[in-house]
């Protein structure tokens, strides 16, 4: 955590170096990184109230008052009385608040365009990611939408190391689990049926945040696997799991298969919440020792004969879940 919270701060001192915000006025204009957040929401927002404004930026009544104050006598701003509420001003830039705005808008343009001009493509799209990632970790944005898409290239190594580092974090597996996983994914590419195997990977905001696999089974031909289901932990409570495991069956179905078969673990209670949902039966378990853990494994079967899937509409949706082997 030392180590991490350095990173954190190292990081937080070169972009606030970078974009200018401990300059004396802001992008080469007289107002402090306060004040131009200020004059920004008032472009931006319909004649807000003070107690918006305070809530959007997360400041102090009192700071944000003054800072309006300061605004208003150099003719910026201008309060009016609210129709709805007379207690409370509606806010609002007068014509030298919008021209001061404008300027303000167009030397940010231009500062982050003089930023990733000098990038590489890849580079740039690297960094929009991460910022958006970024973005999605800290504020834990529930309503962010997610897409599925299929695998591409990089995908396989992404979903090993994420795999590895989650369930190390969170469950203790050692490196044991990590090879299973490579091993998972290497067989998938491989031998892959594009015809009768798929693997999904979920986005939010362009940034990979769960993923599934659908492959044959090697020794029954009417039955598919469903592995590796996984979703990260900043994404879960979106319904992904619910998601993927519906993709999966949906294909299953499509693809002919009869039944659905997957092996789990006792410990992974999310995950079981939605395959019951979905209609898997636990059918077999048995302690074993494996990724340097004492476990129960367990295996879970569909049986698609017949299966209706109007349960991967449900507006009652359980937590997204871990993962699957």
């Amino acid at each position: 955590m030392d180590d991490q919270a350095a990173d954190f701060r190292r990081f937080t001192r070169m972009y606030t170096r970078l974009i200018g915000v401990l300059d004396e006025g802001l992008l080469a204009t007289p107002y402090s990184l306060a004040e131009a957040r200020v004059i920004y929401e008032l472009a931006t927002g319909e004649s807000p109230k003070a107690k918006d404004v305070a809530e959007a930026l997360g400041l102090d009544p009192g700071y944000l008052s003054r800072i309006l104050t300061k605004l208003e006598k150099a003719g910026l701003a201008r309060r009016s009385v609210s129709k709805e509420d007379s207690r409370a001003a509606r806010l609002a830039l007068t014509r030298k608040g919008r021209a001061a705005f404008k300027t303000l808008d167009e030397r940010s343009n231009q500062q982050a365009a003089a930023v990733l001009d000098r990038l590489l493509y890849a580079d740039r799209d690297e960094l929009i990611r991460s910022m958006k990632a970024i973005e999605r970790i800290l504020t834990g944005r529930a309503d962010a939408p997610y897409v599925l898409r299929p695998h591409r290239a990089g995908d396989m190594g992404f979903v090993t190391h994420r795999e590895a580092v989650v369930y190390a974090a969170e469950y203790g597996f050692d490196d044991t689990f990590e090879a299973l996983v490579a091993k998972i994914v290497s067989d998938f590419v491989t031998k892959f049926d594009a015809r009768r195997e798929r693997c999904w990977i979920a986005e939010v905001s362009g940034a990979p945040v769960g993923h599934i696999f659908l492959v044959k089974h090697p020794e029954r031909p009417d039955t598919a696997k469903l592995r590796l289901l996984f979703v990260e932990p900043s994404a879960r409570g979106k319904g992904l799991g619910h998601a993927l495991v519906g993709e999966c069956v949906r294909f299953a179905q499509s693809a002919g298969y009869r039944k659905v078969t997957l092996w789990t673990q006792s410990v992974l209670g999310a995950a079981h919440r939605i395959y019951q949902q979905a209609g898997f039966q636990l059918v077999s378990e048995a302690p074993h020792h494996s990724f340097g853990q004492d476990l129960i494994g367990q295996t879970w079967e569909l049986d698609l004969d017949g299966y209706n899937a109007s349960w991967t509409s449900s507006s009652d949706r359980p937590p997204s879940s871990t993962s699957t082997r």
